[in-house]
């Protein structure tokens, strides 16, 4: 009886240490990624719901973009990062790591950084998507992603995405990309509907 009685404080002991350990990823941390992806996916909405057609297929120059390009490429990133969360989530948690990540504002400056990136070939537009069209893929993907945000129970900051990079990356980070991206994005639609030649 007393050997049982033992067994079962040490269980309750070891419970209580894994189940009331805090989360490095607050709910502070959850809310502010939550607003920040409703944020950017309503002022892409503002910014070109109300496009004419030849708005969304006009281009700077002909080896621009044209803003529907610009939000097919977004859509198809919505795909990527949507996947990288789902699958990244299934890591097991490795909170050591985060002694040896680079800090948050690492992936919010080089996302925005002025330099131009190189799109990836798996989120290149194809133009095959019409106008409006772009935007009905991208809020498909982000409601996606704002939808498995708010279910999640995943400490987003201690479960990373080990990549070919030197720094190991958590999914939180992965998110700061996520919605970075747009907003990298909305700066180059602006510029695109600031040209002298811009259908008016």
């Amino acid at each position: 009886m007393k050997i049982s009685t033992l067994f079962t404080l040490v269980w309750l002991c070891v419970a209580m240490q894994c189940f009331g350990q805090e989360k490095l990823w607050t709910a502070a941390d959850k809310q502010s990624t939550i607003d920040q992806l409703i944020r950017t996916r309503d002022a892409l909405v503002k910014e070109t719901e109300n496009l004419t057609p030849e708005q969304w297929a006009f281009r700077e120059s002909p080896d621009r973009w044209s803003i529907a390009e610009v939000v097919e490429h977004l859509a198809l990133w919505e795909i990527v990062w949507f996947r990288e969360l789902s699958i990244g989530t299934r890591n097991k948690p490795q909170p050591e790591l985060i002694k040896t990540t680079r800090p948050d504002s690492y992936y919010q400056e080089f996302i925005m950084e002025p330099n131009p990136h190189k799109a990836a070939e798996i989120a290149k537009p194809t133009g095959f998507i019409k106008g409006k069209d772009n935007l009905t893929f991208f809020l498909r993907g982000r409601e996606q992603s704002i939808s498995f945000v708010r279910t999640s129970e995943a400490d987003m900051r201690a479960i990373f995405e080990l990549t070919g990079t030197p720094d190991p990356r958590n999914m939180h980070q992965v998110l700061i990309y996520q919605w970075g991206h747009t907003d990298r994005h909305l700066r180059q639609i602006l510029k695109v509907k600031s040209h002298s030649s811009y259908p008016r």
